[in-house]
């Protein structure tokens, strides 16, 4: 369970952002959404957010590992954890060793979601 840390959304598809933010809102985090890496860094030029739950492949405009990139440069060690419909990439490992935390395959489950968020916020 979360206790009220702002998560941003990152992910191009509507219902993905949505599916995200029902289940993070019961495991009681305040949460944020955006549909593109450009709003990602737009929201995150203004605000700030302790954890972003990013998707790796967005179309169109840039993907996750350059938006995690040019966030980084706002917000160093800017906490994330990368949530993909595909198989791990070069892409996912690079924004890894960039200091992104664990990756969790869609669909996934509350539970899942919820252990990954909370071992990367612990850090």
């Amino acid at each position: 369970m979360g206790k009220g840390e702002t998560i941003l959304i990152v992910d191009d598809v509507k219902e993905q952002r949505e599916i995200a933010s029902e289940m993070l809102t019961k495991l009681g985090y305040s949460v944020r959404s955006v549909a593109s890496g450009e709003a990602a860094i737009e929201y995150m030029q203004q605000n700030s957010a302790q954890l972003i739950l990013m998707d790796m492949i967005m179309d169109p405009g840039i993907d996750g590992l350059e938006t995690y990139k040019r966030i980084l440069e706002l917000h160093p060690g800017q906490k994330a954890v990368i949530v993909s419909g595909f198989s791990e990439s070069d892409h996912m490992r690079e924004a890894q060793r960039l200091g992104a935390g664990t990756y969790v395959k869609k669909p996934y489950l509350l539970e899942k979601i919820g252990l990954a968020l909370r071992a990367e916020l612990r850090k």
